[in-house]
């Protein structure tokens, strides 16, 4: 289908009337191909022209004007990801690289036809040159072109000024979009649910966690529909003996995964979902509320068997949300682990509970506060400030954050040479959670402003000056490479960003210090 988008311009309506286009349906209606094209005779709006653009597979940009400067259109056809056969005003030659379309001359016919079919001949090159494109443009959004103008500006006049990042409105849009019947879908083609990737109890329990702040705040019924959804699906991973299996495909069946990875994560991961179900018991329904409790005391039975530090951590924090003595005993047990593992690895300039720091770091002191804040044993409560304090020396710089790279965890020893790249939203909302709980424990404004220097990462405070939530979408980018987005926007990443988010609740409506 060849689309002509676009009313005829009012100087050559005034001039010469509708001479070209009716020349245009001649022609259309000599070789008989009207079925194959359709004039859009109307000024678009840009939602609409972008709308038009999300569908298209090639775009067409000709001009008879050598001298034509720039083209909106084109701009806009780019930043959609199409790909483009076009010809070579000085816009299109600066922009238009030869993975990103083709340029062709200018009243050359026979090229633009050789360059159309070429590309809707080889399906994988549509697809590679959709995604180079979008990946290309994203450094062009408004966002990202305003953070560019201020370090430039700092380079000229050789002085560093302090930049305010505005805090994004709350958008539930990708969240929607993501939750299939089913559950939270795991994965995302740029920002469609990637529906073959299946779901993982991680994300629902992260989803379920997120949910539940949003409803604490804003009391929404679609909120409560998603909540009922994501605990659903806690409780359909939930096996007789009261453990969980992490991996579903699309069609609900436990996949191989669940036999070759190991799970502790997400059953620990999904205890502290329920746990905070329990703790808004005074707010949810009651089918909710004795659901998450029914769940919850059927996982607890095997809290004890897991013994890795980030599945203890969770545990400890959905078992504090649950009154009596039993509970209260297996959060000492696994803080008394915990503190082991500190006390074995620990020295003057390590404090940490292994001798390496991997991913979701801030988890585990934010639980030690919390095994204290249970038990009042100060030994939890001294880690928790040590380990903490630690990790901050060690990943904020230059007041930003640099989280711990998947390319290259930290090891005991060892200085922070690898190059930069592999930094993951959740690293960055765990962070947060964690120093708004230090925070509302001690009252010490150096969390407080931390807080907001770890948020603004999400916006460009990060090494490459880019903005990683996308207020398109609603969606976050799943995360930072060493010199790209990557720009798909799964579940982790998402959710991730919506935990961070709703934590800045509490701290964009004061001022900061």
């Amino acid at each position: 289908m060849f689309l002509i988008l676009g009313m005829t311009h009012p100087n050559l309506l005034r001039y010469e009337g509708e001479t070209y286009r009716n020349k245009l349906e001649t022609i259309i209606d000599r070789y008989n191909i009207s079925d194959h094209v359709r004039f859009v005779n109307e000024f678009l709006s840009t939602e609409n022209l972008l709308s038009y653009l999300s569908i298209t597979d090639v775009y067409l940009f000709t001009s008879k004007d050598p001298l034509q400067a720039v083209s909106g259109t084109f701009s806009y056809a780019l930043s959609s990801g199409c790909p483009i056969v076009s010809t070579p005003i000085p816009h299109v030659k600066e922009v238009l690289k030869e993975d990103m379309g083709t340029i062709i001359d200018f009243e050359a016919s026979d090229q633009l036809a050789a360059a159309v079919n070429q590309i809707l001949d080889d399906e994988l090159k549509l697809g590679k040159i959709h995604r180079v494109n979008l990946q290309k443009m994203v450094k062009t959004s408004w966002q990202n072109v305003a953070i560019a103008h201020v370090y430039l500006f700092e380079l000229l006049i050789d002085k560093k000024r302090e930049m305010i990042y505005s805090v994004p409105p709350v958008n539930l849009d990708h969240i929607f979009r993501m939750s299939e019947e089913r559950g939270f879908v795991q994965f995302a083609d740029i920002s469609m649910p990637d529906l073959a990737s299946g779901y993982a109890l991680d994300d629902n329990a992260r989803a379920l966690i997120a949910m539940l702040h949003h409803y604490k705040i804003y009391e929404s019924y679609e909120t409560i529909a998603l909540i009922q959804k994501y605990l659903d699906f806690i409780g359909y991973c939930m096996q007789a003996d009261g453990t969980f299996l992490n991996y579903v495909d699309r069609n609900g069946n436990f996949t191989i995964q669940n036999k070759q990875e190991n799970l502790e994560d997400a059953n620990g991961r999904a205890v502290w979902a329920l746990g905070e179900v329990v703790g808004m018991a005074n707010l949810l329904p009651e089918r909710i509320v004795k659901l998450a409790i029914e769940l919850l005391e059927r996982a607890s039975k095997h809290a004890l068997v897991y013994y890795s530090t980030r599945s203890m951590a969770f545990t400890i924090k959905g078992l504090s949300f649950m009154k009596g003595k039993n509970y209260k005993a297996i959060i000492e047990v696994l803080a008394d682990r915990l503190a082991a593992m500190f006390e074995h690895e620990s020295s003057s300039d390590w404090q940490w509970y292994e001798s390496y720091m991997t991913y979701g770091n801030s988890v585990i002191p934010e639980a030690m506060l919390i095994a204290y804040e249970t038990t009042r044993d100060n030994r939890y409560r001294d880690i928790a400030y040590q380990s903490f304090d630690f990790l901050l020396s060690r990943i904020i710089v230059d007041e930003e954050i640099h989280v711990i790279s998947n390319k290259g965890w930290a090891h005991r020893g060892q200085l922070r040479t690898e190059g930069r790249g592999g930094e993951q939203p959740i690293d960055v909302a765990y962070t947060i959670i964690a120093l708004d709980r230090f925070y509302k424990f001690t009252k010490d404004e150096q969390y407080k402003k931390t807080i907001r220097i770890v948020f603004d990462w999400f916006l460009g405070r990060n090494h490459i000056r880019q903005i990683v939530y996308n207020p398109v979408t609603g969606g976050c980018f799943d995360g930072l490479e060493e010199h790209a987005i990557n720009i798909n926007q799964g579940a982790e990443s998402t959710i991730s960003y919506l935990m961070a988010r709703l934590k800045m609740e509490d701290h964009t409506h004061e001022p900061m210090s």
